[in-house]
């Protein structure tokens, strides 16, 4: 489709803008992170790495660090499992309300955070309050979970639908057992998909605040949440930023990586 030369510069102009209202405020997050006015002057007077030797020795943002990489390790672990499950189920195998359970596993992602948020905190206080069990780590994990396994199960399952049934088919052909063909056929396909999957719930559940604050106990701080609660504090803010570009990197790694795989295995290499 052909379009013209105005049509080309009215969407290159709406694109632009629309770039520019994501990542200057991105850009603007790391510049104050060595801006040397602690109130954030425009434009900086200086630059400084005080603010990051000062991210250094937070105690509290050190353990909020902590918390959030043994949320998003766990989560992720528990949705790479049940995810993988899920999708080769669904995808290779029939049988009745298929489709109500892939709907509902899809679900998650699209409800509102505040929403599965006050769902899981009701439920975790009707179930695990009488069982002695409170809000904590482990609360957190499996909120995260809810909504990491979509991620996973997608991947996967994209996947598995490009795969061949007939490879599998060929496997066991040649005699080999059902976990046989699994190791040696369909987990090479699905690995770079996997690894992609993995990357991408880790770092939902890393950013992750909605649902945390709902979850999360009173001594249980991820790094979203400390970022939150420390930034309205006047001297902790120069931290704040520093800590949130630190995120931003966090972020765009495995995003980045996770896009290259999908677009790599996209154009046929495996």
């Amino acid at each position: 489709m052909r379009i013209s030369r105005t049509a080309r510069v009215v969407l290159g102009c709406v694109t632009a803008a629309g770039l520019a209202i994501v990542y200057v405020p991105l850009l603007l997050v790391l510049l104050n992170s060595v801006n040397t006015d602690r109130s954030f002057g425009w434009p900086p007077s200086g630059l400084t790495g005080r603010w990051w030797r000062a991210a250094l020795h937070s105690e509290g943002a050190r353990q909020a660090l902590l918390t959030s990489l043994k949320a998003g390790l766990a989560a992720t672990a528990i949705a790479l499992v049940l995810g993988t499950l899920a999708a080769y189920a669904v995808h290779r195998h029939r049988f009745f309300g298929r489709r109500t359970v892939s709907f509902l596993l899809v679900l998650p992602i699209a409800l509102p955070g505040i929403v599965s948020g006050i769902a899981l905190n009701a439920a975790f206080r009707t179930v695990l309050d009488p069982i002695g069990i409170g809000f904590g780590l482990f609360t957190v994990v499996v909120g995260h979970a809810t909504f990491c396994v979509v991620i996973v199960f997608n991947n996967i399952g994209a996947r598995l639908r490009r795969i061949a049934p007939s490879l599998a088919e060929a496997s066991a052909d040649l005699g080999a057992r059902p976990w046989q063909t699994f190791r040696y056929v369909t987990f090479p396909a699905m690995r770079s998909a996997l690894f992609a999957g993995g990357l991408l719930a880790f770092a939902l559940s890393f950013d992750e605040i909605v649902v945390t604050t709902f979850t999360a106990g009173p001594g249980t701080r991820t790094l979203p949440i400390w970022i939150y609660e420390n930034l309205a504090r006047p001297h902790q803010a120069p931290v704040v930023n520093v800590v949130a570009a630190l995120l931003i990197l966090a972020s765009v790694i495995p995003v980045y990586i996770a896009q290259r795989l999908s677009s790599d295995t996209a154009g046929g290499r495996l």
